[in-house]
This record gives C-alpha cells, structure tokens and sequence, in this order.
C-alpha cells in the first residue's frame, strides 16, 4: 500500500468548526443533516477526512451534546467512508470532559488534540459584523478577546488516555512552536506513540502567523524534534492563506485542511458556497503540483488507522494501526 500512497495528499474538509459565525456566511452548515449532506459533497470532491464539530441546530451555537454528535457522525458513516476526525478543541467556553464526551460515544477515528494553552481570539470580528444573524453571536465573539484556550499538561493527558481507550489517533494540533516541544515531552513520556500527525494551524489570532517562512519553521523544528517519522498537515486560516500555505505544503511533501471552518471564501471578495467548493479548488491546487489526492483507504494507510467509515455505524470502532 505504501508504494499506491506515494505521493498522495491528504484533503481534509473542516465544515463547521464553532469560531465561525452563521452571520459571517449562509453557507455555514449547522444542523446534522446539512453537515452529512456536506460531508457527502466533500468526499465527491475529493476529500478523504472529515473534521467535525457539532453545533446548536437552533441556533448555530457550539454544543457537546453526544446526541447531537451521533446523529452526526452516524450519519456520515452511513453515507460516506471518509475518515472521521472529531474536535477535543470543542469551543472556548466547554471544560475539557465535555469536549472528551464524543470520543466514548461515537469512537471516531481521529480526534484533535490541541497541544497547548493559548490566547485564541476572534474579538476583531466583532466590528466587521454589522448584523448578528442570532442573538449568542455578539457577545460570543466579544468574549473571546479575555478569553484562555485551556488545554494543561493534565488536560491532555486526559484526553489522549480517553482516546486510547477507544482506539482513535490523535492529531496534534500546533498552533506555535512551544506546541511542539508540548508534543516531543508528552511523546517522551510515553503518552504518545509513533508515527504522530500533526496539523500545523496558521492565522489564529494568539498563534503563529501565516507566512511562509513560518510553515518552513515549523516544519523544520518538527523534522529536528522528530526526525521523519510523522505525517502533517497544514490549515491556513483565511483567504488566501488557505491556498497559499495549501501550496507550500504540497511542496513540501505535507497534506492540506481547507472548509468554512478556517475559511469561508473561495476567492477575493467571493464566498465559498460550499465546503466542497473549497475542496474542489484544493483538487485542482495539487494536480497542478504534480500530485493526487488520495482516497479514505489511501489516508488510512498514510495515517496508521485501520477501518472502514462507513461499516462501523454510528458506534463502529476504528482501531488505531
């Protein structure tokens, strides 16, 4: 399998995520039958990974409902044999039980495992607004600006023992270089195992920013912490980091997340309509660099995860290879 691999690249699609606004775009999908139906749209366009949180079908807000969460997942795994990766990152505002609760219930494959505490705002948001589409979403972003992204040494620990339990890979998620160092401590002390993935998050407010010679940092120090034996990817958060860190990470032998979780337009001044807009354009991106998108049973072998998506139902069980 790892000769078909070679040169592969993993999309992933992160179709929600819970620091998008509905007022930022009608296109964001909130309820469980919107995100199965873009995941469904996704995985034609050619993702081969999920990334999900849930939301509030009411209201659009984050929630940690495990009803929620298997109506979700479920029904993608029903659908679809993409791999499923859930958020531990949850919202800002959940306790780290909460944002745990989908890995005991739903046993995903993936989940998120965010590799430290940082500031994480969106507060700037709160002026480009000019009208709330419900009334939660103000002060949510308004908060954020005094607001900690909790994520402790014992948070983590909780986390990857949950995760462990239930058979599914973490993917590590680093928002600056002290993450990585988080990560080569928690792997020396034996809560990680090899081979690792990690996701390089750009363009959060409170983390590193998006510049190319901050993605070659970061890829650099993992390579010196590492050596090779892990797998990345890279989310750019906004326009038109999306495509441009994309690009460089092709290049660099990385993988790609793109979806209105990290960025809602599909060019200047134009809104992606879909999260299988944004993944059709990073289709074409890697085809152009001379690669090929690879399939769910492609990005298992990548990844180290056995398992089919769609045979497990809504508890089906991935275990970790």
């Amino acid at each position: 399998m790892m000769e078909k691999t070679k040169g592969k690249v993993i999309i992933t699609a992160a179709l929600t995520g819970s620091l998008t606004m509905p007022s930022q775009t009608p296109y964001l999908p909130l309820t469980p039958e919107q995100l199965r139906e873009e995941a469904e749209r996704c995985r034609e366009a050619g993702a081969a990974v999920v990334h999900l949180h849930a939301r509030n079908p009411v209201d659009g807000s984050p929630t940690a409902d495990p009803d929620i969460w298997e109506e979700i997942i479920g029904g993608i795994r029903e659908r679809t044999d993409l791999v499923i990766c859930a958020t531990t990152g949850g919202s800002l505002t959940m306790a780290v039980e909460e944002r745990a609760a989908v890995i005991p219930r739903c046993r995903p494959e993936m989940a998120s495992l965010n590799m430290g505490s940082m500031n994480a705002s969106i507060h700037p948001l709160a002026e480009k607004v000019k009208e709330w589409k419900y009334p939660w979403e103000k002060a949510y972003v308004e908060g954020t600006r005094g607001a900690v992204f909790k994520n402790t040494f014992s948070d983590m620990e909780y986390l990857l023992a949950t995760m462990q339990e239930h058979g599914t890979k973490p993917e590590l998620e680093i928002y600056d270089v002290g993450h990585l160092y988080n990560a080569l401590f928690m792997l020396s002390g034996g809560y990680l195992k090899r081979p690792l993935h990690m996701q390089f998050v750009m363009g959060v407010l409170g983390g590193i920013g998006t510049a190319v010679e901050d993605l070659v940092f970061l890829k650099r120090k993992a390579d010196h912490l590492f050596g090779e034996d892990f797998t990345w990817s890279v989310i750019g958060v906004g326009y038109p980091a999306s495509f441009h860190l994309g690009a460089v990470s092709v290049i660099l032998g990385g993988h790609i997340r793109v979806g209105l979780e990290d960025n809602i337009r599909i060019a200047r001044g134009r809104l992606a309509e879909s999260n299988a807009d944004l993944v059709a354009r990073a289709v074409r991106l890697v085809r152009e660099l001379d690669r090929e998108p690879a399939s769910p049973e492609e990005a298992r072998a990548i990844l180290g995860i056995k398992g089919s998506g769609a045979s497990g139902g809504k508890k089906g069980v991935m275990q970790q290879g």
